[in-house]
């Protein structure tokens, strides 16, 4: 069995001469990309809803047909299968934008400040939280999982 280690590992230690702030304001940056990936992924959902749905609007359109509603599944088809979701976008589109813009630039500048200020150190905010959490030598409370004998 695996001895037990005690703190965090290198990865997650906070590098000499760096202060609470600079820890502190890294995490708010971490957790606020945090959100923005949530929120990406509200985006994918929402492109892949409206693609489900307007794929579903043929059948609508062929049951509409059916029904003797020539005129109804005439207008569905023409001004809303496969029309934009916003300004001259589909919902792929928006994707792709905000993936190369927004995205791309909050990932970019997330790193960077890491790079700078803690040697590309992550999660320095929430290990030291564990730290503070955690009560040492308790089952379900190591610092990182044991080593390897």
């Amino acid at each position: 069995m695996g001895q037990q280690v005690h703190g965090p590992d290198e990865a997650h230690r906070r590098p000499a001469g760096v202060g609470d702030a600079t820890v502190e304001a890294l995490g708010k940056l971490s957790e606020a990309l945090e959100a923005v990936e949530r929120a990406r992924g509200h985006l994918y959902s929402l492109h892949q809803l409206i693609g489900h749905a307007d794929l579903m609007l043929d059948d609508a359109l062929e049951l509409f047909r059916s029904a003797g509603h020539d005129d109804l599944a005439e207008r569905i088809d023409r001004d809303l299968l496969g029309r934009n979701v916003i300004a001259g976008r589909w919902t792929f589109q928006i994707v792709e934008d905000f993936d190369d813009g927004y995205y791309a630039l909050f990932r970019e500048l997330d790193r960077q400040a890491r790079d700078e200020l803690v040697g590309g150190r992550r999660h320095l905010y929430e290990a030291e939280m564990k730290e503070q959490r955690r009560s040492p030598g308790r089952p379900g409370h190591e610092a990182r999982p044991a080593a390897d004998g």
